[in-house]
Formats: structure tokens, sequence, C-alpha cells
């Protein structure tokens, strides 16, 4: 086993150590003896943008199928042995990883180790024709209670697949089509499973009431005999111009309760200065009810009921920046529109106030914080960059970095990005009374299993 110790101490006394087994999965350890839990997250370099054309869906589907039983556990065994060991358990998938994580009693570590090794290992054992139809079913039902049929509900799907065109690997989200689901053979979720489900395709952290010498010793143990798979292809490139050149529009009419207007942005990659200047400027246009787009929309023109303006980082492609406006009762979609330009061309020009500036870095520091001050949300950063980037240790520096950005490049990255000629923009119109079609949901770019059943792991 190699290792690399390599604490830090810029996270408020945090410190991570780094460590890799032979073959090949990194281990990261934190400890904090402040409450007697410990998390285990497990990140896999795959998320939907490994998918090919034909088989959207696989990843996320893959993380319900994590839940179906491996050579020792049974059913919804591995629910039932957490939850009855009093811990927690979940599992989520984005466009570029898919994690599974655990918090439990510290004493029952061991066990949330065990579990993971044994579906890592064996879950092929258990994979048969009967698990992957019952799955299929629960991820076709998933997708039309989140999407399908529920107000708002494909607004995500359909402005990603305007920001990003037909063949990019970020054109289709994690949930997949239908038609891909239905498609979808027993031989190619074997072989999805044996190429990107390996050990040196992952990275397992873990944070809490440890003992890293015990806690290595177990990890050595469980995962250590698992073989490596070299079989991965590398994701496909996800690079695209700055801006799309010209705005992109789509009017839906469908049985939503008030009329909506949302936009997406392409904005730099996550991993950079520009991103993070770019979350700064959204974090002061539309984070909160004091942001500038709240201000303007919700309390002076009376226009709008809610306006938020949030970023969705993605480090292999531009990220997202996600507008949302709701309006009040009579208001004209025009009037909206011009509000934010104006808006949006102030910004550019002027860049943040100083009062802006202090709150969106107070903010992003707080919800950074909050994340790390968890075991889970430690564990599941820490997996993050060691992934993304490839070094976990940035997970502790983060907020440092946001602190270093100035107003100017605040204001350089809104001149750059926030844009008429860099958006794809959707109206929401509800139908005439008269009128009988089907209605649509909101979000996300993340797939979520929460479930104590048979059902339930999701984007």
């Amino acid at each position: 086993m190699g290792h690399t110790a390599i604490p830090q101490d810029t996270a408020g006394g945090l410190t991570a150590t780094e460590h890799r087994l032979d073959n090949g999965l990194r281990v990261v350890l934190s400890e904090d003896h402040l409450t007697p839990v410990a998390a285990v997250c497990l990140w896999y370099d795959v998320g939907s943008r490994h998918e090919v054309r034909g088989r959207t869906g696989l990843a996320h589907l893959f993380e319900h199928l994590m839940f179906q039983g491996s050579a020792q556990i049974s059913g919804n065994g591995h629910f039932e042995l957490v939850q009855g060991a009093g811990g927690s358990l979940n599992g989520t998938t984005s466009f570029e990883r898919t994690n599974y994580f655990e918090t439990m009693p510290a004493h029952q570590l061991e066990l949330a180790l065990w579990l993971e090794a044994d579906r890592m290992g064996t879950l092929l054992t258990a994979l048969d024709q009967e698990s992957l139809d019952n799955q299929r079913d629960v991820v076709k039902n998933e997708r039309r209670q989140r999407y399908d049929n529920v107000p708002y509900g494909t607004a995500f799907e359909r402005l990603s697949a305007m920001v990003y065109p037909a063949g990019h690997p970020y054109h289709h989200i994690p949930i997949g089509s239908m038609a891909d689901l239905d498609a979808a053979s027993l031989e190619d979720a074997q072989e999805f499973f044996r190429t990107y489900y390996a050990p040196n395709n992952a990275v397992l952290s873990v944070v809490g009431d440890i003992d890293p010498e015990q806690t290595l010793g177990w990890i050595e143990k469980y995962f250590g005999t698992i073989p490596a798979h070299d079989g991965k292809r590398p994701p496909r490139d996800g690079s695209l111009p700055d801006v799309l050149g010209e705005e992109l529009r789509e009017l839906v009419r469908e049985e939503v309760p008030a009329r909506a207007l949302m936009a997406a942005y392409r904005l730099p990659e996550d991993g950079t200065r520009a991103s993070d200047a770019a979350d700064l400027a959204l974090t002061a246009l539309g984070g909160g009810e004091s942001s500038r787009l709240h201000n303007r929309l919700v309390r002076h023109d009376r226009t709008a009921v809610a306006a938020g303006f949030g970023l969705l980082r993605l480090a292999g492609a531009p990220s997202l920046g996600w507008l949302d406006v709701k309006t009040s009762a009579d208001a004209e979609i025009e009037d909206i529109e011009a509000a934010i330009d104006e808006e949006l061309a102030r910004f550019a020009s002027e860049g943040p106030t100083h009062e802006e500036m202090e709150r969106a870095q107070a903010q992003l520091e707080r919800e950074w914080l909050d994340r790390l001050a968890t075991v889970g949300g430690r564990a599941d950063e820490l997996c993050k960059y060691a992934v993304l980037f490839g070094d976990p240790q940035l997970a502790l520096t983060a907020v440092q970095r946001i602190l270093e950005i100035t107003p100017e490049e605040v204001r350089e990255v809104a001149a750059a990005r926030l844009r008429p000629d860099n958006r794809a923009v959707l109206v929401y119109e509800p139908l005439e009374p008269a009128d009988d079609e089907g209605a649509t949901e909101d979000d996300q770019a993340d797939d979520d299993t929460t479930r104590g059943d048979a059902e339930g792991a999701d984007q």
C-alpha cells in the first residue's frame, strides 16, 4: 500500500491524509473526534458524461442497482444493515460522478466499509435480469414523478440540451431517456459495471471519530483484493466556445401555475479563478432576498414572486448559470426580460458594490463551512476534489480562493458571459382552461437515492 500523508491545517484545524492501495484505490482519511460518528464516502469517476448515444441513463440506473444486493447481501440488505446499526445512507449521480455514502456510529465503521467493498467487488454475482427490469421500472417511474409530470419539471433537461449541443457529452442529463432505459440489456449493465466500478476508478474517504491505522487496515482487508480494471475510456471532450453566439429560445405551453422565465448561461469551468468569480457574480445578482434581481423584480417592480440565479459547477465542460424567475399574476415576460438585461448590463459595467462583494463572499464562505462542518459533507468534498481535480487537499482551501477574488474579476466575468448572446431561454406559459396537456418539473443535475426499501437510488 502506498502512503502519502499530507496534513493540512487551513480549514479550522481540519487535516487529511492520502493513501493508495496496490489495486489503485485512492483513500483519504480525516480525523475528527468531536462526536462519535464516522462518514464513509465513495466516489466513482463515472457519470452521465461517460455514456454513449443510445445508452443514456446507465450511470443513474447503476446507482439503483448498487442497492439491489451483492454476493453476501441480498435484496434490500444494505439499507437494513446500515439503518439497523443507527446509520444513514444514500447515493447520487451527476454529469461527472456517482457517489455512495454512509454516516455511522463510530463503532459501526467497519460494517460500512465491508458493505461498500462487497458491492464493489461482487455486485455482478447478484445482478440478473429480474433486478435490472425491476430497477429500470423504478427509474422510469422516477422520471415521470420528478421530471415529466410536475410543473416546470423538464426545464433543466431542455436548457441543458440547448446549452450543450447534440453530440456533446453533457447534452443529456443523468436521468436518461425512456427509450434508452428500455433498450439497456443485462450485457450492457454488466459491461458498464466492469468498466467503471473498479477500485482504480474510485476514491474512498473516511471522516470522523476514527483510528487511522485501524481504518486503513480494514480498508486493505476488504478492498485490497478487488482487482483493478484498465478498460475505461476517457470521457469525450466537453470543451465548447465561451459563449453560445446567439440567444436560443423556446416557448413551452404546459399545465403550470404561472408564467416563468428560465435561462441558462455558459460560464467558466470549475477549478478556475473565473469560475469562483462567476459564483460570486451570480450570488450577488440572484443569491437570496438581498440580491439585485430579487430587489428589482420582486420588491421594486413586483413583476415576480421569486427570482434566483445560481451556478452549477462543472469540471469537464462549461459550468451552467441558472436563472429562474416565477412571475406575478399579470406580469409580462417582456418587461421582466428588459429589467434583467438592464441589471446585468449595469453589473457588467460597474461590477459589484463593496457591500455586495462582502455579502456574496460571506454567503459562499458560510455555505462552504456548512459543508465541512459535518463529517459527511467533508467526506464528500474530499472525494470531489480528488476525483475531479486530482487533489483532495483543495477541499480544505476552497474558501481562501473565494476570498481572494477581486471585484474587478467578478465584473469581468459578468461582462464576458452574462450577455444575451450567451443564453438559452425557456418561457413557460400556462395552458388555456380548455386545453388539456401534461405537466413538468424542476431541476437537477444530481440524481439522489433516498429510500428505505427496494426503490430509490437516483440523481
